[in-house]
């Protein structure tokens, strides 16, 4: 599926490295209006989600900015759920807010519907029609846009544009009981067709929709515009910083018409701030909602999804988004991050917290044929590199053994110090091997290696004068636990255009063998597997019988400071 050209970001280079969080232009301009105590000493936030769809790694930014705000400040920051389009939301999606919002470790303050205010809304609009400020439109859609005018033309005024006060307060009135169609009438404000900003040319800020509302049922067939909507809700709130993405910047004149027109006393200052845009990743809800219902994702929450639900599942940490944001900071023009800051952020959250397994993706048998047929020995291994504390495991090792494919190669390269016939290597926290045959199969495959052990190096027995270049991992065959893992690849990647398009090896499913510890993991436990990275057992299909891990992050970072 080629991604539609507005969900390229148009006109940015990638940047590998953010500006400092404490550049934060939107807390210098709160601590300008603290010094001149234009909200006296109140900070109050909100985080306005629109609930029609979940929410993603973008309004992960938004949540943090807000609520993080308000704690610097010790203010309130509002969840307000911006629910004034029926027709798009549902109440799955007020659920999954309320989820996402807790799980990266934010509370709000007040849990509020701007649907709650829709008695005062209209009251405000009629006030508006009172003054001669609104009217009542039988231009359709089309026409309204076709009127509008262009960047370099003024609009024209709609037939309609000057009816009566009395006209339009009754027709208003009819709009509101139901007796026309959708798209038959709408409320416009009057403001100037010839604006050189076209957001004022009489826009919208009522229509007619006749659906039932998840949160005010069907008392109401009109609904405001978001643009007439969220000044209002902002002021009824009491906010007094509304933080909004830069798309809003040419609607902040409409929204201060709106406050000042309604004559509203000490109202908030929007605030506009650039938009997250990661490379390798297909942001927007609808485009989202396209891949869902499309079939081309599981679900809302596929771990190749960037929804915080699908991060969540993917095995990302609340922490490491958090941290994330942080360096990403905010900026005053759109910018292009390399999502190998991301995974740095929760490779750099894990590598101390989860415990390593022996785990092979690409399994070779290793028979040694010098070992004793019934024995088995317990090795120790470590369990976190990086942390001593988090202590060590027993680990089985016998005669037939699982090693890594591409840990051996019949005729190796230069340099290549890993398992090949005649060569000898260390099983890590065992025993040094010494490849003797290779069995292959009818095709010319192999399919197994005859090796030989010393028994003298075995880890910690304190020999001497023995090096080896190479070290790989193993799984002991006769105790693996089999496990499925998912291995994950970029959302997106670019075509031959240079547009981004579904990523077709964004998901390789893998029959794998672990250390038989596997068999006691739970939905969400998280492992470093040795040698390729961190994985999360998965909430929806692991279970007691069989584990599915996800791949949460490789070892290596791309990313440089």
């Amino acid at each position: 599926m080629a991604e539609p050209k507005d969900m390229k970001t148009n006109g940015v280079a990638a940047e590998s490295e953010a500006p400092a969080a404490a550049n934060n232009f939107i807390h210098n301009m709160i601590d300008r209006d603290l010094e001149q105590q234009v909200y006296g000493t109140r900070v109050h936030t909100r985080f306005p989600p629109e609930p029609n769809g979940y929410l993603h790694i973008g309004h992960a930014k938004s949540i943090c900015l807000n609520f993080t705000t308000a704690q610097k400040y010790g203010g309130k920051c509002n969840l307000r759920y911006d629910d004034t389009n029926p027709v798009k939301e549902d109440v799955e999606y007020v659920d999954s807010i309320e989820a996402d919002i807790r799980w990266l470790g934010f509370e709000w303050d007040n849990l509020l519907h701007a649907s709650s205010y829709f008695d005062k809304m209209y009251e405000c609009a009629v006030e508006l029609i009172k003054k001669g400020k609104a009217y009542v439109c039988d231009l359709s859609a089309e026409q309204i846009k076709e009127y509008r005018g262009t960047l370099k033309e003024p609009g024209k005024e709609s037939p309609w544009r000057n009816r009566s006060i009395e006209e339009n307060l009754a027709l208003f009135e009819d709009m509101k009981a139901g007796k026309y169609g959708d798209g038959e009438k709408v409320l416009r404000a009057k403001i100037d067709m010839a604006s050189p900003n076209i957001n004022m040319r009489d826009p919208v800020i009522y229509r007619i929709a006749h659906i039932a509302h998840h949160n005010t049922g069907d008392k109401w067939c009109i609904y405001p515009m978001y643009d007439f909507a969220h000044p209002i809700e902002d002021a009824i709130e009491g906010i007094t910083h509304s933080l909004c993405t830069l798309e809003f910047e040419d609607h902040r004149p409409l929204y201060d018409w709106v406050l000042a027109e309604l004559a509203w006393p000490n109202p908030p200052r929007q605030i506009e701030f650039a938009k997250l845009n990661i490379t390798n990743t297909i942001m927007g809800k609808r485009y989202l909602k396209a891949l869902v219902e499309n079939g081309e994702m599981e679900s809302w929450d596929d771990p190749r999804m960037p929804t915080i639900a699908g991060m969540r599942r993917r095995g990302y940490t609340p922490a490491a988004i958090r941290d994330f944001c942080e360096r990403v900071g905010v900026a005053k023009s759109n910018s292009l991050v390399d999502i190998g800051l991301l995974e740095h952020c929760v490779r750099e959250d894990l590598k101390a917290q989860v415990e390593s397994r022996n785990v092979v993706l690409d399994p070779l048998k290793v028979v040694i044929t010098n070992y004793p047929e019934e024995q088995t020995e317990l090795m120790d291994m470590e369990n976190n590199r990086e942390n001593e504390a988090m202590g060590g495991r027993k680990v089985p090792f016998s005669k037939e053994l699982w090693i890594e494919r591409d840990d051996f190669m019949e005729v190796p390269v230069k340099k290549y110090f890993r398992l090949f016939p005649g060569n000898e290597v260390r099983f890590k926290g065992a025993y040094f091997l010494t490849c003797n045959e290779v069995i292959k199969d009818a095709d010319g495959n192999v399919v197994e290696l005859r090796c030989t052990y010393d028994p003298e190096t075995r880890s910690g027995s304190g020999f001497e004068g023995r090096k080896v270049k190479g070290t790989i991992h193993w799984v002991d065959a006769k105790t693996a636990e089999k496990i499925t893992v998912r291995q994950y690849g970029y959302l997106a990647i670019p075509d031959e255009n240079g547009d981004n398009v579904l990523n077709p090896q964004s998901l390789v499913v893998k029959e794998a063998y672990a250390e038989p510890s596997m068999k006691e993991a739970k939905p969400g436990d998280r492992y470093q597997f040795f040698r390729h990275g961190y994985y999360i057992a998965d909430e929806k299909l692991s279970t007691e019988e069989h584990k599915v891990f996800n791949q949460i992050v490789g070892l290596k970072s791309s990313w440089k400071k």
